[in-house]
């Protein structure tokens, strides 16, 4: 929890894949009820000039509810559910509206995407979305992501898009994340009530100290909270993903971060790729098993990813996106992955080319049974010609 250091927002220059979240008090006039477009103008240049460093960029945008609800008529007070709903969705329109005028004028893409709690939690509502958001940045578009405020219950949102950021950064492996807030970082103590609150410039460990710092959020139309951006943080450094938290209200935000403005970091302490390889590896119980020939051994262990025309066999019952071990032939687990197919799809395709799906299946899946970025080795120095390896673990 140090000053910041001589190049504080390394994290936000040198990322390759950067999610950054803007806060309904940044986005929404509080008196005319509308778009702060001099503001969002600021932003929109800091967001392409990002984009022409070559990074690729993601925008979670709160604000839909507090555009709309004005328009409606719905001024003061809290909103019942019906009522947000309803909010979201008028001001949705208005909302992505503004992001493509802005943004399409300077010949950006832009693509609106909503999503809700279970997209991050239900495995293949999961894979679906980080497949969307995947291909929407291979085509160059910038993906405007909100929550999708006008089906979700109040069981299953997330309640505010720190989280869901969070979990967007964690889904499409970022490298870093910003929260554009009201308030311009983590302090000891609330900084309007304690005059010795101390500013924290860095969090390298979520501790039980900071998480009795967080406090409630300063404005009516947001509904985060420092607790929640203490949470989203969880998340982030959990996924190898820096996170920041920075005042968003001044014009051209990013640059201020750029330029060595206050605001906090919470530090990883692994990459995302290895992040998610941890987790790959350290699942409990694969729910399959697929077996594998000399061939594609090889392949693997030379760092590509496993075809199906290498696939000698599946057994267990999975569906796309489980984890499931690979084994050799001799029955040794050599590596561990997300596979791309179910247990009743693998057994249609293993030993047959991937541009042979299609007609096997009826539809075109992806070329790989498990792609490299989805698999790890949990074994190393292993000779593609040797069988069993006895400090490997053998599979039943």
């Amino acid at each position: 929890m140090n000053g910041p250091g001589p190049d504080c927002a390394a994290p936000l220059t040198q990322a390759r894949r950067l999610v950054v979240k803007v806060g309904s008090a940044l986005l929404v006039d509080p008196e005319s009820g509308r778009v702060n477009r001099a503001w969002l103008e600021t932003l929109v240049e800091d967001l392409l000039r990002v984009r022409r460093r070559g990074q690729r960029l993601i925008l979670v945008s709160s604000g839909a509810i507090a555009l709309g609800r004005r328009r409606l008529g719905l001024k003061h007070g809290a909103l019942r559910l019906e009522e947000s709903q309803a909010a979201a969705a008028v001001g949705q329109i208005r909302l992505a509206h503004a992001y493509k005028e802005l943004l399409e004028s300077n010949e950006v893409t832009v693509a609106q995407v909503l999503l809700t709690l279970e997209d991050s939690e239900q495995r293949r509502r999961y894979l679906n979305a980080r497949a969307t958001l995947e291909t929407l940045l291979d085509l160059g578009a910038l993906p405007v992501i909100n929550e999708n405020d006008t089906v979700a219950t109040a069981e299953i949102r997330y309640g505010d898009n720190d989280r869901l950021a969070a979990r967007v950064a964690q889904m499409t492996g970022a490298d870093c994340l910003v929260l554009l807030s009201d308030v311009d970082g983590l302090y000891s103590a609330d900084p309007n009530k304690e005059r010795g609150a101390r500013f924290i410039h860095e969090v390298h460990q979520i501790t039980p100290e900071i998480e009795a710092m967080a406090g409630r959020s300063a404005s009516g139309l947001g509904s985060g909270g420092m607790m929640a951006k203490i949470l989203a943080a969880r998340i982030a450094v959990s996924a190898g993903c820096h996170m920041c938290i920075a005042a968003g209200a001044h014009k051209h935000p990013l640059r201020r971060i750029e330029e060595g403005a206050d605001c906090t970091w919470f530090f990883p302490t692994a990459t995302p790729a290895a992040a998610r390889k941890q987790w790959i590896a350290g699942t409990l119980r694969p729910l399959g098993a697929i077996t594998i020939d000399a061939g594609a051994l090889a392949a693997l262990l030379a760092g590509r990813s496993l075809l199906p025309a290498g696939v000698t066999g599946a057994r267990g019952r999975f569906e796309r996106g489980d984890t499931v071990s690979v084994l050799t032939a001799d029955g040794v687990e050599i590596a561990r992955g997300l596979t791309a197919y179910s247990d009743a799809d693998a057994a249609r395709i293993m030993g047959r080319r991937s541009s042979e799906i299609a007609d096997l299946l009826g539809f075109r899946g992806r070329d790989e049974m498990i792609h490299r970025d989805d698999l790890v080795l949990l074994r190393q120095g292993i000779s593609p010609t040797v069988g069993a390896v006895p400090v490997a673990q053998r599979i039943p």
